[in-house]
């Protein structure tokens, strides 16, 4: 249950998806039944069939912001050097980030770099506290300005679509409820949601709360410890209105299920639940919880709309923590088998 190598599974390329597919809800959709230990193969737009007036559906609104930089390191006497990619992860202080850094030389304090901004000019970065200083090997940089307004960024694609990002991404790669910035990666769930579809969810009486979690490092950092228990989750920052935080406790007290669209929604809701006073604190924080079979139980959530995550992922773990390992991996081999699309803009998951 522990061993990372209990959450492998034989994924195969072609089934990585590369780019979304349209509309949004012509996805497909593994409706997973824990009572029943079975699953059966819909379409996306068939989930106002499993949902009614009592399910409250809780999403998160963040906004993913052009977070990846691509350009060259400065040299002495303004020397252009080699290739250099920064992705912003944290906001510090007046333009300065925290970031991942990706070039042939070291994440070291006083390495600087640019990048070019199409409409013309550079922007400028100088890195002030180095990799060797982190225990994530993240590093601060100190920009010339700001950096997400600079127009030298792009939107930041997970690291196993092999392609570079086109101009169609600012909107797929975005959901359509969309708010608030400040994510590096897509609460990907959401992906699959239309207007048509929110409109009918209101209509069928299916109730719908949002929640912010900016999606970090986390999402991108591996598990490398042989037992699970020993990863670290990297610290993202969320926020819970009033409003929802009141609207999910009343539904909870009324029996109603909780709908948590997406691993982030998850997260939040988690980290935010009373066990105690049975109700959801409201308030801004930030969580590093990692749900995974025999670790923290899940209390606050009662059903789960997700995509299908990478091998030995803290993703996969979470789903299993709520379906079960076996169960889920069972699923997992069939979806394969069905020739399911995997990941960011793949197929979807809707656990009962």
């Amino acid at each position: 249950m522990y061993s990372l190598e209990d959450y492998d599974f034989l994924l195969p390329e072609g089934l990585i998806a590369e780019r979304p597919i349209e509309p949004r809800d012509a996805s497909r959709l593994l409706v997973l039944n824990r009572a029943t230990r079975s699953w059966e193969h819909r379409r996306f737009n068939d989930l106002l069939d499993y949902l009614n007036d009592q399910d409250v559906l809780v999403a998160n609104s963040t906004r993913v912001i052009p977070a990846r930089f691509r350009g060259y390191r400065i040299l002495p006497r303004e020397k252009q050097g080699g290739k250099v990619e920064v992705l912003l992860l944290k906001k510090q202080g007046e333009n300065l980030w925290e970031a991942a850094f990706h070039a042939s030389v070291r994440g070291l304090v006083g390495v600087r770099f640019k990048f070019s901004i199409p409409s013309g000019g550079e922007l400028q970065g100088e890195i002030t506290r180095g990799s060797v200083d982190s225990p994530h090997g993240t590093v601060w940089v100190q920009f010339d300005r700001d950096p997400l307004t600079s127009g030298a960024g792009s939107i930041p694609l997970p690291p196993y679509i092999n392609r570079d990002p086109e101009q169609s991404d600012e909107k797929s790669y975005q959901t359509i409820y969309a708010k608030t910035p400040g994510s590096v990666a897509a609460p990907t769930a959401g992906l699959h949601f239309t207007p048509q579809i929110l409109e009918k969810l209101k209509k069928q009486g299916v109730g719908w709360q949002e929640v912010l979690l900016n999606v970090g490092l986390g999402t991108f950092r591996p598990v490398k410890v042989s037992d699970i228990r020993g990863h670290e989750m990297h610290a993202e920052d969320f926020e819970v209105e009033d409003r929802a935080a009141r609207a999910i406790t009343e539904a909870k007290q009324a029996g109603k299920r909780i709908v948590a669209v997406g691993t982030t929604s998850v997260r939040v809701l988690e980290t935010a639940w009373d066990s105690e006073a049975k109700r959801l604190r409201s308030g801004a924080g930030s969580t590093s919880i990692f749900l995974y079979p025999g670790g923290p139980k899940i209390r606050a959530v009662d059903r789960l709309i997700t995509n299908f995550h990478l091998p030995k992922s803290t993703l996969l773990m979470l789903v299993s923590s709520l379906a079960g390992r076996d169960l889920t991996l069972a699923a997992y081999q069939d979806a394969v088998k069905m020739k399911y699309r995997f990941f960011s803009y793949g197929d979807a998951m809707l656990i009962l």
